[in-house]
């Protein structure tokens, strides 16, 4: 059983061997030449205006939490897709059933105000 996680294990190894081996190659062959400009923040290229520790609007987490929650929700479709043909109606059934929770909830939410920004 072990034997069929080689592959992944070797992945794995490979791409944090790559990545180890090129983080070093930059610090070797990059120059350093820090200055008290470069070593200032920024924020997309303008100095910062206000401190990092601000408080945000809560709306911003709201959107960013509804995000997340559609978004995964969605990923969903993609596993069930490849196997549609083994799967047959009971799934197609499930599926929209599920759908229909996610535009209920898209509903729910949209009534709600939680998408609205004013």
């Amino acid at each position: 059983m072990i034997a069929e996680y080689w592959p992944v294990l070797l992945f794995i190894a490979v791409a944090a061997g790559l990545g180890i081996v090129l983080l070093v190659i930059g610090m070797l062959a990059g120059k350093h030449r820090p200055s008290a400009e470069k070593l200032a923040p920024y924020e997309c290229g303008f100095e910062a205006f206000e401190d990092a520790r601000a408080r945000f609007d809560v709306r911003y987490y709201l959107l960013a939490i509804l995000f997340i929650i559609f978004d995964l929700e969605i990923a969903f479709l993609f596993p069930w897709a490849v196997v549609f043909k083994q799967i047959g109606i009971v799934a197609l059934i499930e599926m929209a059933l599920f759908l229909l929770l996610l535009v209920i909830g898209f509903a729910y939410v949209w009534k709600k105000g939680a998408l609205e920004w004013e």
